[in-house]
């Protein structure tokens, strides 16, 4: 056998309190028990705002990256948004007239802004299509001009110039409109 002394557990009752100064063996030694005391509070707050630090950290990183996630391809659907407009264009001016002999080219431009509109679906930008006659919103439109037209009222939408794009919650662009300024009465 070992001459190793086994320390043996102390009964409960012979249990000392470390926070209280009897725990000293010299009650002269109060005033370092103190500053020990005083000591291990500090840490035990710069513990604690650690800890707290790095939980907001983890919150803010998990938050980034959602938004990352969502709105992180922004930039390349706001430079896509061009390719839409000029499709709409396109097919917009072809007079009716030459419809039908154009009918191919047509539907191949159709069915490229169909499936363009789907990829945007899919990554979450809808379209913002307003109507002449709609009333305008800021949150939404952009009014590229103001003109008083007989029949309509003010803050109502006279001419869509081109499309808006949300993307998930966030206005991507906002839906290029003319206004109408007519004065009530």
């Amino acid at each position: 056998m070992s001459d190793e002394k086994v320390k043996k557990p102390m009964p409960e009752e012979e249990l000392i309190d470390i926070d209280s100064p009897e725990a000293l063996e010299d009650p002269s030694d109060e005033e370092a028990f103190s500053e020990l005391l005083a000591e291990r509070d500090s840490y035990k707050d710069k513990f604690m705002r650690a800890l707290a630090d790095a939980e907001n950290a983890r919150k803010r990183s998990d938050r980034d990256r959602r938004e990352a996630e969502q709105y992180g391809g922004s930039r390349l659907a706001r430079d896509l948004l061009p390719v839409f407009d000029n499709m709409k264009r396109a097919i917009e001016s072809i007079p009716e007239e030459n419809r039908e002999a154009n009918k191919a080219v047509i539907e191949g431009v159709e069915l490229t802004m169909r499936e363009l509109v789907t990829v945007f679906s899919k990554h979450g930008i809808e379209p913002i299509s307003p109507e002449v006659g709609d009333k305008f919103d800021p949150q939404l439109h952009e009014a590229m001009f103001e003109a008083p037209v007989p029949g309509t009222t003010a803050g109502e939408i006279i001419q869509v110039s081109a499309d808006g794009f949300m993307l998930h919650d966030r206005l991507l662009r906002p839906a290029k409109v003319g206004v109408s300024s007519m004065p009530a009465g």
